[in-house]
């Protein structure tokens, strides 16, 4: 049986963050994801989620400075010692709110480096990283962004991903599987999922064009869930979807039933 998470960063923004932990609620799910809890404060996103009685699946490390062009800094050589603050400030966080899922985003490609040297990088703090995360029940991810909208985010496909996470070859670090992306870079779903499900520990899904909710683009979700089902997926399939109108009328596609698996 699929669980769902809907994702508060790109839904239920008819009203602002905090609100939105009810506005799932109300919307029957209990299980949600977002990009960041830190600016308006854990605490505070804690009482949200104690009070709509909804879990935390899923959230990221900080992105470093993303006004100058970051997004994530485990890849990248000059900032270590930011990444690995980053990654203390969300462990703790995953800690206070319950969330056994962190993704670690590798960040930019950088000029002038070989992307080796970018590899071996992302390995050190993982192997730093993981053991810790590993003590606290929780699972780091790296996710391949697709280069139309992240032209020069260094994972840009599924296998690159994957190297590292095999390479790692423990179980709490796993790949986070965007279906956007995943179709916007390279297409393959069934193949994808079927050859390695094994080392997924996280889905999101939108449609392609557009980033909206499923059924108003060209994947063929049905297919999708009904591979994922005989593929025996325990894991969240997060809703990173941009309602085409409001989140209420996004939802169309979803029986209220699948919304409220934890």
């Amino acid at each position: 049986m699929l669980r769902f998470a809907a994702n508060l960063s790109t839904m239920y923004c008819e009203v602002p963050f905090l609100d939105r932990f009810e506005r799932a609620a109300k919307s029957g799910f209990k299980a949600v994801e977002f990009l960041f809890p830190y600016d308006p404060g854990v605490r505070l996103v804690k009482e949200r989620i104690r009070a709509s009685d909804v879990s935390v699946v899923l959230f990221n490390l900080h992105g470093g400075d993303t006004q100058a062009g970051e997004w994530g800094t485990m890849g990248l050589p000059a900032r270590r010692d930011y990444f690995r603050w980053s990654f203390a400030a969300a462990l703790e966080a995953a800690i206070e709110l319950g969330c056994s899922r962190l993704h670690a985003m590798f960040g930019q490609r950088v000029e002038g480096l070989e992307p080796q040297a970018q590899i071996d990088c992302a390995l050190e703090n993982l192997l730093w990283a993981a053991p810790q995360a590993a003590r606290a029940g929780v699972t780091l991810l790296l996710e391949a962004l697709n280069p139309v909208d992240f032209p020069n985010y260094f994972l840009r496909d599924t296998l690159t991903a994957l190297e590292i996470v095999r390479r790692m070859g423990i179980p709490n670090v796993r790949l986070q599987y965007d279906l956007y992306h995943a179709q916007m870079s390279e297409g393959n779903l069934i193949h994808t999922l079927t050859e390695y499900c094994e080392w997924i520990g996280h889905i999101q899904i939108a449609d392609v064009p557009g980033r909206n909710e499923p059924g108003t683009g060209e994947i063929n979700f049905p297919v999708v869930f009904a591979a994922l089902e005989n593929l025996g997926y325990d894991g969240y399939i997060g809703l990173e979807y941009r309602p085409l109108r409001t989140t209420s009328s996004s939802l169309k596609w979803m029986p209220r039933s699948w919304r409220g698996r934890r």
